[in-house]
């Protein structure tokens, strides 16, 4: 099975937690953008949804695809929100931010009942930091933020596009991809890093994940946030 084959099922798997008039969280990245094609058939078959987008690629997706896009003025609230992630680790830990969305992407998240993460079993971690954590920065404190997140030894480099321009994210902001390696503690490295001024968001999302559906070749594993063992079994058998 290919990656984009295990996406696919895992976003297929999403869809099952779909019903009929709900207002959904509709995430950014390779895995999200196969979840809004998914639910767009859905959709022409006479699903009735409205989502709000964490991207405004996402936003475009769906309009093409005929999903209803709203607001939070309209919709202050989410029954679900689905999105992927560049790693999932124990207690369903996330790092996200590597398509440059996680601001938008934690607050729709945070607006929602519930929240899915969709992945294939390559982003399972025993512990997070593998993957640069981003760190969105307004532009004029890129200087400031970047010196203190360097003193907490978290290696910041600027993000760039591939032509050597700087990535600035749908809100007008830097990013930081901060190469720290395995993340000990990851609520307090969050807290340094929010506690920086300047400094808009992270990538780490910590106890907003209430369920996990990880595809491989063995099918998709639901890993709930407290199923501690059960995630080790996971990455165990996945990873053999």
């Amino acid at each position: 099975m290919t990656q984009d084959e295990a996406k696919r099922m895992a976003a297929r798997c999403a869809l099952e937690f779909v019903e009929d008039g709900m207002l959904l969280g509709l995430g950014s990245g390779t895995t999200s953008t196969i979840f809004i094609q998914e639910l767009g058939e859905r959709v022409k078959q006479g699903l009735r949804v409205r989502g709000i987008a964490t991207s405004d690629a996402s936003a475009r997706l769906a309009e093409s695809l005929s999903i209803p896009i709203t607001t939070f003025e309209e919709t202050p609230e989410l029954d679900l929100a689905i999105d992927g992630a560049d790693e999932v680790g124990p207690g369903l830990a996330l790092i996200k931010g590597g398509g440059g969305a996680m601001l938008r992407e934690k607050i729709v998240a945070s607006a929602a009942r519930k929240f899915i993460v969709i992945a294939d079993s390559t982003k399972l971690v025993h512990q997070l930091g593998r993957f640069p954590l981003p760190v969105e920065v307004i532009q004029m404190a890129l200087p400031i933020v970047t010196r203190k997140l360097a003193a907490f030894g978290l290696n910041p480099t600027l993000r760039h596009h591939p032509d050597g321009s700087k990535y600035i994210t749908d809100e007008g902001n830097y990013i930081l991809d901060c190469a720290c390696g395995e993340i000990v503690n990851t609520a307090k490295t969050a807290a340094n890093i929010r506690g920086i001024p300047g400094v808009v968001e992270h990538g780490l999302f910590l106890k907003m994940a209430s369920l996990a559906l990880i595809a491989s070749d063995q099918g998709v594993i639901k890993v709930g946030r407290w199923q501690g063992d059960r995630y080790n079994k996971a990455i165990s058998r996945l990873a053999s």
